[in-house]
């Protein structure tokens, strides 16, 4: 007759282990303490997002910085007029934070001993007044302008946003686009409409007249909606620029 021996169980052994040193009451109460003590952590670093004062810079170690997070305001400046976004204090974004990055904050300070404060983002207008996630980038500042990347969330901008974005660049770029709208709508006018033969110019006082109407529209649009030029709005702090 074969003799059978229990197989072990190895988290029971453990608990054995644990048990001999520690009762489960005093294991609860530590555990709580520690999750009471990390939820303060999340309230203050979302509190400073959320409610905290632009500063010029954090207290990092420069032998801990990473160069690929690193970003000058000349470059933030630039891509944020080419896909129309805007970059500004944390206070004003409006979306979810997610707890990747809180969880990346507290890291980087414990890092770099220090607290993070003056949080800025780069998001498109709409989050700094709705709810939505199309690629946040959260920045702290390190001063002399230098800003550096905590945490990037949400979706990729749509493929075509520099391209859909170009003509409201600036006014040189939105004056283009109604040139060559007037002029392809001109184009598309046919021959006899105001005379039986359209001379050169007829047809160049066709598109003139089609360039203020369109001009005219655009004003209207621009005024009416207190829209403006990605140059000007960008690190804007008003809602409907």
């Amino acid at each position: 007759m074969k003799l059978k021996f229990p197989r072990t169980n190895i988290e029971h052994q453990l608990l054995k282990v644990r048990n001999k040193k520690t009762s489960e009451d005093q294991i609860l109460k530590e555990v709580n303490l520690i999750l009471a003590a990390t939820e303060r952590k999340d309230d203050l670093v979302l509190k400073e997002i959320h409610q905290g004062k632009s500063i010029n810079k954090n207290e990092f170690d420069p032998e801990l910085l990473e160069t690929n997070r690193i970003f000058h305001i000349n470059d933030i400046y630039r891509i944020c007029v080419d896909y129309r976004l805007r970059f500004l204090d944390s206070k004003f974004f409006k979306a979810k934070i997610p707890y990747e990055a809180l969880m990346q904050i507290k890291a980087i300070e414990k890092d770099h001993d220090t607290t993070l404060k003056g949080f800025k983002v780069v998001a498109p207008s709409k989050l700094f007044k709705l709810e939505n996630a199309d690629d946040p980038l959260l920045f702290a500042p390190i001063g002399n302008d230098y800003f550096y990347l905590i945490h990037k969330w949400g979706n990729d901008l749509h493929p075509f946003r520099k391209i859909l974005m170009w003509p409201f660049k600036s006014l040189e770029n939105f004056v283009l686009l109604l040139l060559a709208t007037s002029f392809l709508t001109a184009l598309l006018i046919p021959d006899g409409l105001f005379s039986q033969q359209q001379t050169t110019t007829e047809f160049f006082m066709v598109f003139f007249f089609i360039f203020k109407w369109f001009a005219g529209l655009s004003i209207f649009y621009g005024f009416k909606m207190g829209k403006n030029f990605s140059t000007e709005i960008w690190n804007s702090k008003f809602y409907n620029a």
